[in-house]
């Protein structure tokens, strides 16, 4: 007896979803993923992530290799650990890890993912980095260090937190590049006049409020069934600080906005927020840029390049109070070059080649990006045999590739020397040394992270004998370090600070 139709049709759509199941399951089979630990149900490898990840990366690769396959909830993730998995990544694939995963941080504290360092591969991220086309900027920048002088001096024989003065400092930098002039500080002390947008307390909080969202673990990226339960609270404090932000972009664009209208025709543009504006107003860009992205690409600059500045020079620091021979090694080096009667200039930077192996030793130690910012494989892919399927977050870790035995001599001493005489540069194409990433995704800002940095180092160190606090010695100094946007000290280093030049060098504008 023939069957009524419906039942029919049901047993064949029955029979379709189980044949489906059956060769998708068959297909699944036919991946040769990387090694990996066995994941767990639901949860994946979460359990074996601590709050560390890219030391948890680190000690799993030791025994899965330097290609792993991990599952981190519902979410399939690679890690790369080695040169050669770094170059085949961002180099070699390139274009099929371009893209970048779909986070809660990227939606709800970037304008729905419209920044640089979280929005899609593709026209709007061309647009986006088009920006960056500035002048040098270098009188903002040696203004705003030797501010951070002339302040450090004051506290001369007491007890310091560098970090409160290079945040200062950095964030004064690229809000005077960015901005055109330094917001919170102007409008906080302005008397009788209207109540500022955002004090410096305010700011300084909303900022530790990013970093620390970037750097958490939200579960919902992970279980995705999970996501609006919200369990840890993580995005409504995304929502919380983007409101925040959103109202003080505002008003920097109005203003700019403005001064735009007022000057018509004989208008120029100052800063990036100038710039962005007008690329706005271009109607022939191949995608448009809405407020909302131009907010975002500058929030993705103001923020980027100042506390992972201040966290690469505070590493710095610390280190070199650890080692007094290398840091004898750098003030004989500035004394030489530069002399005892001046401040160091952007100009003496390249005739000082001991005081850039530092930096690069700074990074290969401390990088403030251990695993780089996630890549995301755009189509399935092959790196090194194995299958990379699309969907799958990548993360190269340059810090197991900077404590390479294969690669580094003695990888967890401080040797700056190793850099002398070296060919390694950060420019990318040196996968050995990758603080700014490579590829399509690079930092935009390598040019001014490397003048800002080095700027600094020279001249704290020229300016200041640096010791611990009375009573404290160097095995005494904490080195941990805790898991932010930029991996920073975990407790700011406190040191003395004694000055080295003339009184009339640190009080010059």
């Amino acid at each position: 007896m023939a069957l009524p139709t419906t039942w029919a049709s049901f047993i064949v759509l029955v029979t379709a979803v189980f044949l489906k199941a059956i060769l998708s399951r068959r297909r699944r089979r036919t991946y040769n993923l990387p090694p990996g630990p066995k994941p767990w149900p639901i949860i994946g490898n979460l359990n074996l992530i601590g709050e560390l990840p890219h030391r948890s990366m680190h000690e799993l690769s030791k025994r899965y290799g330097p290609l792993m396959q991990l599952r981190l909830g519902s979410l399939p993730a690679v890690v790369g650990s080695s040169v050669e998995m770094a170059r085949l990544f961002l180099k070699t694939n390139d274009a099929a890890f371009s893209d970048r995963p779909r986070f809660a941080i990227g939606k709800y504290g970037a304008y729905d993912a419209s920044d640089i360092m979280w929005c899609q591969y593709g026209p709007y991220l061309r647009e986006a980095r088009r920006a960056k086309r500035l002048q040098s900027f270098e009188l903002i920048r040696g203004e705003e260090v030797r501010g951070m002088l002339r302040g450090l001096r004051e506290t001369s024989g007491r007890v310091v937190q560098l970090r409160d003065y290079l945040q200062v400092m950095t964030l004064g930098v690229i809000s005077r590049m960015a901005l055109g002039k330094k917001y919170i500080q102007e409008e906080a002390a302005t008397e009788g006049g209207p109540p500022p947008v955002l004090t410096p307390a305010e700011f300084r909080e909303m900022v530790d409020e990013f970093f620390v969202l970037h750097g958490a673990s939200n579960i919902g990226d992970f279980i995705p069934w999970l996501d609006w339960l919200d369990l840890q609270g993580y995005v409504r404090r995304m929502k919380s600080m983007n409101r925040k932000f959103h109202r003080f972009l505002d008003h920097v664009l109005d203003e700019h906005s403005r001064r735009r209208r007022l000057e018509g025709e004989g208008f120029e543009a100052r800063d990036l927020v100038d710039v962005l504006l007008q690329l706005a107003d271009d109607p022939n860009l191949e995608v448009q840029l809405s407020r909302d992205n131009v907010k975002a690409i500058i929030q993705d600059a103001l923020l980027g390049a100042s506390d992972t500045a201040a966290a690469t020079i505070e590493w710095a620091i610390s280190e070199l109070i650890r080692n007094p021979k290398v840091l004898g090694k750098a003030a004989e080096e500035l004394d030489r070059v530069v002399g005892r009667e001046r401040l160091v200039t952007e100009g003496d930077l390249p005739a000082l080649p001991y005081i850039e192996a530092i930096l690069k030793e700074t990074f290969r130690l401390h990088p403030v990006a251990p695993t780089l910012v996630p890549h995301l494989a755009r189509e399935d892919a092959r790196v090194d045999g194995f299958d990379i399927p699309a969907g799958t977050a990548v993360f190269v870790s340059v810090w197991s590739i900077g404590r390479d035995p294969a690669l580094w001599d003695a990888p967890e001493e401080f040797r700056p020397e190793r850099f002398i005489g070296s060919k390694i540069d950060v420019k990318g194409q040196d996968f050995e040394l990758l603080p700014f990433g490579s590829g399509r995704r690079m930092c935009p800002g390598l040019g001014h992270g490397m003048k800002v940095t080095l700027l600094s180092i020279a001249n704290l160190l020229h300016g200041f004998v640096w010791r611990l606090p009375d009573g404290m010695k160097v095995e005494d100094l904490s080195m941990e370090e805790i898991f932010l946007l930029a991996v920073p000290r975990k407790n700011p280093l406190e040191a003395v600070v004694q000055p080295r030049l003339p009184s009339h060098l640190y009080m010059r504008a």
